[in-house]
């Protein structure tokens, strides 16, 4: 059966009370004589990710005190057994799959289980029991089978959701959209200290513990993350695909390179070891992303039969540093081609796998801007140097590589931004009448820089000097993808603020992009408001990539 956007999905979300007629099924193994753990384990949800013709992994964490400052959880110092089950049905009543995993304490009572010996291009539906505690039911999906092209894919993508700056509706409403598969471009959670970064009008909650740099305040800062709500429930509805960016860390860390290097870290490198082990223990990732020690296979890739195949990318741990000091700049070493955002064997990797590919769609997911973006009008360039502006020679070696390969329809996917953004693809960005040869979608953020503001399309000043840059829009949200034979189609999702739960959804603007036919074609452009025209303001967000657009009042 082939998935699509029209698949049912709301009894897959349905509450354990309403699963409880197949509950007798279960029964919990014996483990060492210990007291019962009185209240339900699973406040962290579940969760299910990379998927493959024949099956996914599926994840979840226990946990009583999730935000407990030593990082467990608030479990006592014994491993559990959590049985598994997947069905093919959400009612559980044709289970295809069980099992025991166990959660240990030395891993965060963190559990990975991999599924194999499903059938491809197929829904299931999954849960855990631990200590005679049932989590909530989730949905997963198989990928299809080598070889085969199906009709249609509802991909969705996301990042930065600072937890401080908003409430996370818009993982909610993504949810509600039903997508088959969620991409997860980094930012997924801030180590920041309260109240140490502040989005415009305050903060609406606050963080936990101290900045992280240890195992446990990683830990804990997952687990606060993982309490909300509407995070779960955007787990639960489709398979994720990972990759980090720089929150996860340490803001614009660069390899071995922390920051600030007028702020020394000696425990550098021990605290990269222990955010990425947090980072493992926290996701839905295979073991061949298990870190080891300051390293961790990251980047991978996943095929959805011939008709996309997801190049996952990333741009932060081989990276040379950003030159000039970073920020905004005019800078030689940007155009250093001995300089990569990759490093060597990732950009060998990637090009490979262009010349190798028989996709209709091969679709990066990564961090940070691709397209060239000036950001004064004028003979001078000034770009960022943590994008790939800071690294001219890195992007075009990858954009030759799918140029030479002839790929049939590349499409770059990013985040970082804080803002929604499209753009054509060049493989010569100061000649406006140069061919386009791919195309780049950008999604705000969750949260992350507040509610933000919406803005006419076109109005954007940057967009003038920069003809490739096709829309910008300020407000928080995510983007929707129907990906067929025949075109990919994006919708950017928009929520009004994010200073009070529940806000609605609306797509602010639509785009096409049509198979062997490189560059957007705008569909749809739903304008402002007049309450919600806005103008340039003066502030910028935390990476200054961005101009703060705010709400004119009277």
């Amino acid at each position: 059966m082939e998935t699509s956007r029209r698949s049912v999905l709301k009894a897959g979300l349905a509450s354990t009370a309403a699963l409880t007629p197949a509950l007798a099924a279960l029964s919990t193994p014996a483990t060492a004589a210990a007291t019962p753990l009185a209240q339900n384990p699973f406040t962290l949800g579940i969760a299910s990710g990379d998927p493959w013709p024949d099956g996914f992994v599926l994840w979840t964490r226990l946990a009583l005190n999730p935000i407990a400052e030593d990082g467990l959880g608030g479990m006592p110092s014994r491993s559990y057994a959590v049985q598994w089950q997947v069905a093919s049905d959400p009612r559980f009543h044709q289970v295809v799959r069980s099992g025991v995993a166990v959660a240990r304490p030395e891993h965060a009572h963190a559990v990975h289980v991999t599924i194999e010996g499903l059938q491809p291009a197929r829904e299931y539906w999954y849960r855990f029991r631990a200590e005679g505690h049932v989590s909530t039911a989730g949905r997963a999906l198989t990928a299809p089978a080598r070889g085969t092209t199906p009709c249609e894919l509802a991909m969705s993508f996301v990042s930065c959701s600072q937890y401080e700056h908003g409430w996370f509706t818009a993982y909610r409403r993504l949810a509600e959209d039903h997508p088959d598969l969620v991409l997860h471009l980094g930012d997924y959670q801030y180590e920041y200290t309260k109240g140490a970064y502040v989005a415009p009008g305050g903060n609406v909650r606050d963080h936990d513990g101290p900045e992280t740099t240890t195992m446990a305040s990683y830990r804990q800062r997952h687990a606060q993350y993982k309490t909300d709500l509407d995070l779960q429930a955007a787990h639960a509805v489709a398979p994720w695909l990972v990759v980090w960016d720089d929150h996860e860390l340490d803001n614009n860390w660069a390899d071995e390179i922390y920051e600030k290097p007028e702020i020394p870290q000696p425990d550098f490198l021990a605290r990269r070891a222990a955010a990425f082990q947090a980072y493992y223990e926290n996701m839905p990732l295979r073991a061949s992303s298990k870190p080891r020690g300051i390293d961790m296979q990251l980047y991978r890739r996943v095929k959805w039969g011939e008709l996309a195949t997801f190049h996952m990318l990333d741009t932060r741990q081989y990276r040379d540093d950003q030159g000039c000091g970073d920020g905004y700049k005019d800078c030689p070493a940007a155009s250093d081609p001995n300089r990569s955002i990759t490093g060597t064997r990732q950009e060998k990797w990637l090009v490979d796998g262009f010349r190798r590919s028989e996709a209709r769609w091969d679709i990066l997911g990564q961090q940070v801007f691709f397209a060239q973006r000036d950001n004064t009008e004028g003979p001078v360039k000034l770009t960022s140097m943590d994008a790939w502006d800071g690294y001219v020679a890195s992007r075009d070696r990858i954009t030759r590589g799918w140029v030479d390969a002839r790929v049939r329809n590349p499409v770059v996917l990013t985040g970082d931004v804080h803002a929604h953004w499209a753009s054509d693809l060049k493989l010569d960005y100061d000649d406006p009448t140069s061919r386009t040869v791919g195309s780049e979608l950008v999604c705000s953020s969750i949260t992350s820089g507040g509610s933000g503001a919406d803005s006419a399309s076109g109005s954007h000043p940057w967009l003038r000097w920069n003809p490739h840059l096709r829309f910008q829009n300020n407000l928080r949200g995510y983007v929707n993808t129907t990906i067929t034979r025949e075109s990919l189609a994006a919708d950017f999702r928009c929520v009004p603020q994010v200073k009070t739960p529940g806000a609605e959804v609306f797509t602010r603007a639509s785009f096409t992009i049509e198979d062997r036919s490189p560059g957007l074609q705008q569909t749809y452009d739903n304008p402002p408001a007049p309450a919600a025209v806005t103008t340039r303001a003066a502030a910028a967000d935390e990476s200054a990539d961005t101009i703060a657009w705010e709400t004119a009042r009277p």
